[in-house]
C-alpha cells in the first residue's frame, strides 16, 4: 500500500489538468446534445422517404441509440484505458466524438443519397454513443487521479457541471444560429452550421489535450510493472470486484442517473406537456434555475471531501423519493394554477369496460384508436388531462364525466343528426341577429359543416362536447402566463437542480476511490453508464408510458421515486463509505 500523501495546495499543472479535461468534455457534451436539439429537423433531412410519424420516430431511436451503446464504449475504452493510459485513450474518443458530429454536419440527406444518408447517421450516433462511454470515465478518473489528498471531491465535481454547460452551449449555438440566419434558412441548410462549428471546438480541445501529461497514478503503476493485462476479467470475472461494480450501480449510480434526468429533463417535459406553459418560457425557467443551481454541484463536491460522498448522496435520493410528489404538485399550482384549481374541483373521470381499453402508449400519435375507451384515453391525453378510471360492466360504452357533466364518447346516427339540427338553428339565429355577429356566424357554420362529414361528425361532436364540459370545468386550454408565479415555479426547479447537484456533484470522486487502480476506468465507466444511459436516458420515455397508461400526469414519478428509494436502501445498508480511500493503491 502507498503512503496517503498529505493534503496541499493545488498546483499549476493541476489546475490546468482539470481546466483541460472539464473542458472537452464540455465539448463532447455539446455535440451529443446537438442531435436531440435538432431531431425535429433531422426528421425531415435524414427520414423523408417516411412518413412523417415514423421519421420521427426512427429519428428519436437514432438518438436512443447513443444512450444504448455507452456502457459499451465504457466496456471497450475503459479496458484501453486501464492498459495504455488515461491521456491517450480520453484523447481517441474525443476525436470520434468530433469527427463524428462534424461528418454529421456534411453528410448528404436522404433526397441526395437515398437510404445511405440514415445508415450513415444512424452509424456515427452509434460513434458518439461510444465515444462518450469512453470519455466520462477517463476524464473523471484524469483528474481524480491528479488530485491531492483531501480535494479529489473538490476537483472532479467540476467534470459534473460539464453536462449542463455541454447543453447550455448548444443551445446557444443553436440559437444564435436561428436568430442570425432565419428559421426558414436555418431549416434548409443553418442547422448544419453546429455541427460543423463542432471541428474548432475537437482542435481546442486535441491541443489541450496532447500537452497534459499521464496521471501520476497510472504512471506509477506501469513503472512498476502493475498494469492490468485484462482488465475486463479482473473486473468482471473476479467477484470481488464484480460486487463492487454492482453495487456502484444499484446503490448510487441508478439512483444518481434518475434524480439528474427529473431535475433537468422530466421537469421541462412536465413545464410543456402536462402544465402547457409555452416553450420558450418553460425553457427560460429551466435555464434560470440552472444557472443558479450549477455551483451547487461544486459545493457539494468539496463538502464531501469533509463529510463524507455517501450521506450527500444519499440524502439527494431521500429528499427525491419524499418529495417529488409534493414539489410536482406546488409546482402546478405555480405555474398552471387554474389547471390546478380546476383538477381540485372538478374530476375526470372515464368510466369503461377494462377489455376495451388499449396500452394507450402513443408518443407520436400515429397510433389508431378505435374502442369508446380508447377514443376517451386518447381526447384526455391529447388535451393533458388527468383523469381517473372506472370499470364499467361487460359491453358499456365509455364515457367521460367532468365534474357533474357526462359526456358520450361514441354517437349515433340519431345522436348527430340531433346535433346538427341543433347547430343549423343556431346558425339561422345567429345569421337573423341585429347586429350581424360575424364570429358569430362563422362559429355556427362551422359546427354545421363539423357535423355534416359522415366519417367526421362523431369525431367532431365527441371533441365539441368534451371541450365544452372542459372549459365549463375551468380546464385551461394552455397556461395563462399572466397568473403564472415565475418567482415561484423558478424556485421549485432550483430545488430540483440542487437534487441533481447533491447526487451528481461528488459522484465521480466515489466511483474512482470504490476501485484499484490497474482496473479503475473499466469497472467505474461501466455502472456509471448503465446507470446515466439506461435507467437515466430511458426516464422520459418510460414517465411519460406510466403517464399516458394510468391518466395521472403525476404517475411518472413513480419511477424516479422507485429507483431512487431502491438506490437509498441499498447505498444505506451496503455502500462503504470512500472520501479517505487511498487510490494510488492497487490491491
Amino acid at each position: 500500500m502507498a503512503t496517503t500523501p498529505a493534503a496541499r495546495p493545488m498546483s499549476k499543472e493541476e489546475k490546468k489538468v482539470i481546466f483541460a479535461s472539464s473542458l472537452g468534455t464540455v465539448f463532447e457534451w455539446y455535440d451529443f446534445y446537438l442531435y436531440g436539439s435538432l431531431a425535429a429537423i433531422i426528421a425531415k433531412q435524414f427520414f423523408s422517404g417516411l412518413d412523417e410519424g415514423s421519421a420521427f420516430i426512427f429519428a428519436l431511436l437514432a438518438f436512443a441509440a447513443g444512450f444504448i451503446v455507452r456502457p459499451f464504449g465504457a466496456i471497450f475504452f475503459g479496458r484501453l484505458g486501464d492498459m495504455i493510459g488515461r491521456k491517450y485513450t480520453f484523447l481517441v474518443t474525443i476525436l470520434i466524438m468530433g469527427l463524428a458530429t462534424f461528418i454529421v454536419g456534411i453528410l448528404p440527406n436522404y433526397a441526395t443519397i437515398g437510404v445511405a444518408a440514415p445508415v450513415i447517421l444512424i452509424a456515427l450516433r452509434l460513434l458518439q454513443g461510444l465515444a462518450l462511454g469512453g470519455e466520462y470515465g477517463g476524464a473523471a478518473t484524469y483528474v481524480a487521479e491528479h488530485s491531492p489528498h483531501g480535494k479529489r471531491g473538490a476537483y472532479t465535481s467540476w467534470i459534473q457541471t460539464t453536462a449542463t454547460l455541454g447543453l447550455f452551449l448548444s443551445l446557444m449555438v443553436i440559437l444564435g444560429t436561428r436568430t442570425l440566419i432565419g428559421e426558414e434558412k436555418f431549416a434548409d441548410w443553418g442547422w448544419r452550421v453546429p455541427f460543423l462549428v463542432s471541428i474548432f471546438l475537437l482542435a481546442i480541445s486535441v491541443w489541450i489535450r496532447l500537452s497534459m501529461n499521464e496521471s501520476p497514478a497510472f504512471a506509477k503503476m506501469k513503472a512498476e510493472g502493475k498494469t492490468s493485462k485484462a482488465p475486463l476479467s479482473e473486473s468482471f470475472g473476479q467477484w470481488k470486484n464484480l460486487k463492487i461494480v454492482i453495487l456502484a450501480l444499484i446503490g448510487l449510480t441508478a439512483g444518481q442517473a434518475v434524480v439528474w434526468y427529473s431535475g433537468q429533463f422530466y421537469a421541462l417535459f412536465f413545464l410543456t406537456q402536462a402544465l402547457k406553459v409555452d416553450g420558450a418560457s418553460a425553457n427560460i425557467y429551466v435555464a434560470i434555475s440552472l444557472l443558479i443551481g450549477t455551483p451547487f454541484f461544486i459545493i457539494f463536491g468539496a463538502w464531501s471531501d469533509k463529510i463524507g460522498r455517501k450521506p450527500i448522496i444519499m440524502a439527494g435520493c431521500l429528499l427525491a423519493v419524499v418529495t417529488y410528489f409534493p414539489v410536482f404538485e406546488a409546482l402546478t399550482k405555480a405555474a398552471n394554477p387554474d389547471l390546478a384549481a380546476a383538477q381540485a374541483a372538478n374530476k375526470v373521470v372515464v368510466t369503461a369496460d377494462p377489455s376495451e381499453c388499449s396500452f394507450q402508449f402513443n408518443p407520436t400519435g400515429t397510433v389508431k384508436f378505435t374502442s369508446s375507451c380508447d377514443i376517451a384515453k386518447q381526447r384526455l391525453a391529447s388535451a393533458s388531462v388527468s383523469y381517473e378510471n372506472v370499470a364499467a360492466p361487460a359491453g358499456t360504452p365509455a364515457t367521460i364525466k367532468v365534474g357533474e357533466t357526462v359526456v358520450k364518447v361514441k354517437y349515433t346516427p340519431e345522436d348527430i343528426a340531433a346535433a346538427k339540427a341543433a347547430a343549423e338553428a343556431k346558425l339561422a339565429d345567429v345569421s337573423a341577429a341585429q347586429p350581424l355577429d360575424p364570429k358569430a356566424v362563422e362559429a355556427a357554420k362551422k359546427s354545421v359543416a363539423d357535423l355534416s362529414n359522415e366519417k367526421t361528425a362523431g369525431a367532431n361532436m365527441l371533441g365539441a362536447n368534451l371541450g365544452a364540459a372542459l372549459k365549463a370545468a375551468g380546464y385551461p386550454a394552455k397556461a395563462d402566463m399572466a397568473k403564472v408565479d415565475k418567482v415561484m415555479v423558478i424556485a421549485i426547479l432550483t430545488y430540483l437542480v440542487i437534487l441533481v447537484t447533491m447526487v451528481y456533484g461528488p459522484i465521480a470522486a466515489m466511483l474512482v476511490e470504490m476501485f484499484p487502480t490497474r482496473i479503475r476506468y473499466t469497472s467505474m465507466s461501466l455502472p456509471y453508464h448503465i446507470g446515466n444511459g439506461w435507467f437515466g436516458g430511458l426516464l422520459p420515455t418510460t414517465a411519460f408510458a406510466i403517464v399516458a397508461q394510468t391518466g395521472n400526469m403525476y404517475n411518472g414519478l413513480w419511477y424516479p421515486i422507485i429507483i431512487a428509494g431502491m438506490t437509498f436502501v441499498i447505498g444505506m445498508l451496503f455502500v462503504k463509505e470512500t472520501k479517505d480511500v487511498d487510490i494510488y493503491a492497487n490491491d
